[in-house]
């Protein structure tokens, strides 16, 4: 299976539709949204072509292909307005005997790690800034944000598949691989 991770859409239909046709050319078969698709939030400037609703369009267009968690933006009335969940904390998928821990970050991360063992992974955004890194015994991956990057990151999503963990920018280019 292949899958995308994005993170921090926060309404910029412009990058969202970077990211839905980035999507389209890896062929994958997944799109996994890490929470904070609609809104900006207070800390945040208005990324470029700041559209909830174009978003919204764009999105439930391909509901049955996302798997999306809860970010710190995220709001019930968002449940409403969009074809697929938007309110869990995290979900749990399995690499082969890897558990991957999907979630925002505001609640799990680096630093209030939920249960992993040796070998899993942890993805989260939130922070805006992309890492690969392997950290006590367990991999932690964060594919920054598809419209407002921080500290000099690139706008991006990673790809996982049966033997990489690939982080690319929003043009496709390689920034980082991981092996599995």
């Amino acid at each position: 299976m292949k899958l995308m991770i994005a993170s921090d859409i926060h309404g910029s239909l412009k990058y969202c539709r970077d990211m839905v046709e980035r999507y389209n050319e890896e062929k994958c078969d997944k799109l996994i949204i890490l929470g904070d698709v609609l809104y900006h939030g207070p800390r945040n400037d208005l990324p470029e072509e700041y559209n909830p609703k174009g978003v919204i369009a764009l999105l439930n267009g391909m509901a049955d292909e996302i798997l999306c968690v809860r970010g710190n933006c995220e709001a019930e009335v968002d449940d409403m307005v969009l074809d697929f969940n938007v309110l869990a904390d995290y979900a749990i998928l399995y690499h082969g005997k890897r558990l991957i821990f999907l979630t925002h970050g505001h609640k799990f991360n680096p630093q209030n790690l939920p249960k992993l063992k040796q070998g899993d992974i942890l993805f989260n955004g939130h922070t805006h800034v992309s890492k690969i890194q392997e950290l006590d015994g367990f991999l932690y991956c964060n594919p920054g944000s598809v419209s407002i990057p921080k500290e000099n990151t690139p706008r991006g999503y990673m790809i996982i598949d049966d033997s990489a963990i690939i982080h690319k920018t929003l043009e496709g280019e390689i920034v980082a691989e991981y092996r599995l």
